[in-house]
């Protein structure tokens, strides 16, 4: 049993992210910034899960979200074993235009420092991602996708400098697009022909799969080497070596 902080986990892949993460026995944190009717829900189904869950509302691009998250994760639980970085935007109507970075860049380096302090000896950082993000120097980007694209990119390579720096052990997590999410509803709008041309390639992974794998690797060993785990888009992930 391990103790797992979930960010962004009231809803869609985060929240399915925890009801997976409470089936392994886990007991799990899940972070919210306004919606703490639905976080609670969540909560409830990680329960009859078979987990433990409490609901800590935290903005984690506010100067304290990640130290009070953090702070009630040990409070309620103790050490803790990960922290699952899947918080994210860029999107929303009305951000202004370094929203984006602050978000996926800057208070994901922040959490990360935060969880430092606080994570057991083997403990680990898993950051979740989007292929169109981590592939994004070499394939194009959907329109209206670019500020996401290049934040989470840098917070991806911000992550691995944090990691070397301080000796954490940092996983990522990149998807393709995930059927039935917001993304791909708002990208459908935006770029059609982008959706379009993943699923060319095959199914897109659910919700329900992608939060598998991103509970997978909060258990999985290996060596700290082989940091990505990919999931669909073979196509774009063919031929990596790690």
């Amino acid at each position: 049993m391990a103790v797992v902080v979930v960010t962004g986990a009231s809803r869609g892949v985060g929240a399915e992210t925890a009801v997976a993460l409470g089936a392994r026995g886990h007991d799990v944190v899940v972070n919210y910034r306004e919606k703490e009717r639905r976080a609670e829900k969540v909560c409830d189904l990680v329960r009859e899960a078979g987990g433990r869950a409490i609901a800590v509302g935290a903005d984690v691009t506010a100067a304290d979200g990640p130290a009070h998250l953090l702070d009630a994760a040990v409070a309620a639980f103790g050490p803790i074993d990960a922290v699952v970085l899947n918080a994210s935007g860029g999107l929303e109507l009305g951000a202004d235009q370094d929203y984006a970075m602050r978000l996926n860049r800057d208070a994901q380096v922040a959490a990360a420092r935060a969880a430092a302090e606080h994570l057991r000896p083997g403990g680990r950082i898993v950051f979740v991602t989007s292929h169109q993000a981590h592939f994004s120097e070499t394939h194009p980007v959907p329109a209206g996708y670019e500020p996401i694209a290049a934040s989470k990119l840098a917070g991806e390579r911000a992550l691995r400098a944090l990691a070397a720096e301080l000796g954490l052990d940092v996983r990522v997590v990149s998807g393709d697009m995930i059927e039935g999410t917001i993304i791909v509803r708002l990208l459908e709008r935006r770029d059609p022909a982008a959706v379009e041309e993943r699923r060319s390639h095959g199914p897109l992974p659910t919700a329900t799969e992608f939060a598998a794998a991103i509970a997978g690797t909060v258990d999985t060993g290996g060596s700290p080497e082989h940091t990505t785990t990919y999931v669909g888009g073979r196509d774009l992930v063919a031929g990596l070596q790690r």
